[in-house]
Formats: structure tokens, sequence, C-alpha cells
């Protein structure tokens, strides 16, 4: 009888140092994947703050920060003879968890529209200042850490730009300013869909 308790305990004992505690922050795990992006965000004194990373191939990635709306800053990681690209991203990515960085919360995204007149169902010219557009709100909204474009649509007397986003006013504002003076900034509104 006395060993059975003292094997039992062994055994709890056992099992109880093996098990990881419960954290109340999320483990993200980019190790084992080929491609990975992934973008964090926190707000620090009424400003959020975007901190994101992505590979470029299987020996580089890219990490960007900053302030949502502004350019940040960017580094480049490299694989080397003793540095595995993999984990010396995970390890930044672990210390920006710890600091309180989250992936942002899908129920608060918002869809931002930017609409345009054109006649009827439009033309190929029409489609193709549509792709241009799109190509260029990628890069402004991406390096801003405001989000990315969605698609689009051409057709009824409109063509619109559907952008997916963190916050309306802040992009509306950088987009405002990104198209002005160029061939895009002829749009009719933005339009918030929530």
């Amino acid at each position: 009888m006395r060993y059975s308790f003292f094997f039992f305990a062994f055994w709890v004992l056992l099992f109880a140092s093996c098990t990881e505690p419960e954290s109340n922050s999320e483990k993200i795990d980019i190790t084992e994947k080929t491609d990975f992006m992934l973008k964090l965000y926190k707000n620090i004194d009424g400003q959020l703050h975007y901190w994101e990373t992505w590979n470029n191939d299987n020996k580089s990635a890219i990490i960007h920060w900053g302030i949502v709306g502004q350019k940040g800053q960017d580094k480049k990681i490299k694989s080397g003879l003793f540095s595995d690209l993999k984990k010396s991203v995970q390890k930044e990515i672990d210390e920006k968890i710890k600091e309180g960085f989250t992936e942002f919360d899908e129920g608060k995204i918002i869809f931002l529209d930017i609409e345009y007149i054109i006649d009827g169902f439009g033309t190929d010219s029409n489609l193709d200042k549509r792709h241009r557009l799109e190509e260029r709100l990628n890069e402004t909204l991406g390096w801003t850490g405001l989000g990315h474009v969605d698609g689009g649509s051409t057709g009824s007397g409109t063509m619109e730009v559907g952008c997916v986003v963190v916050d309306f006013e802040i992009a509306k504002k950088v987009i405002e300013e990104d198209l002005k003076d160029t061939e895009f900034g002829d749009y009719s509104r933005f339009i918030k869909l929530e």
C-alpha cells in the first residue's frame, strides 16, 4: 500500500512537471511554416502600434514596425552558417508577445471602399486603373500597418476598391494623402463598411 502511494505520487509529479502552465499570451509558431506573414498590434499611450514580419525566401525575412498610419522602420534578418532564420524570427515574435502585442481582433476589422464614378460597366482602361490602384494601395496600407486590399469591383456606374483596415479614419487620411495629385485622385467617396 505504501509503495502504491509513492508510485502514484511519482506519476502525478512527473506528469505535472511535464505539462506547460497555461499562459495569458497566445503562442504563435512560424517554425514549421514554409512561408509566413504575421502582423501584431498593441495600443501604447493611446496610439496603435504595429509589428509585422514575413519571409522573402528561405534565407531572409523582413521585420517592420511603427505607429499605425506611419511608414515605420524595418530590418532584414538573414540566415547564416550558425543561425536558423525561422528560429531567429520566432525569438523576435515571442519577445513581442511578451511585450503585449497580439494579432488584431477580427471582430474589429473595418472594410473601407474607395469609389469612382464610371460609365456603365466600365472599360478596359477602368479595369487597368483599378488594378494599378489595388497594387498602390496594398503597398501604402501594408507599409503603414493599416491593412491590405481585399479586391475590387466594376459595374453599374461605379468602380470600387475594397480594403481591410484596422482604423478607418487613419486609413482614409493616409490614402487621401497618397492619392492626391495622382491619376487616382478623382475618387468620388470613401465608404465605411463594418
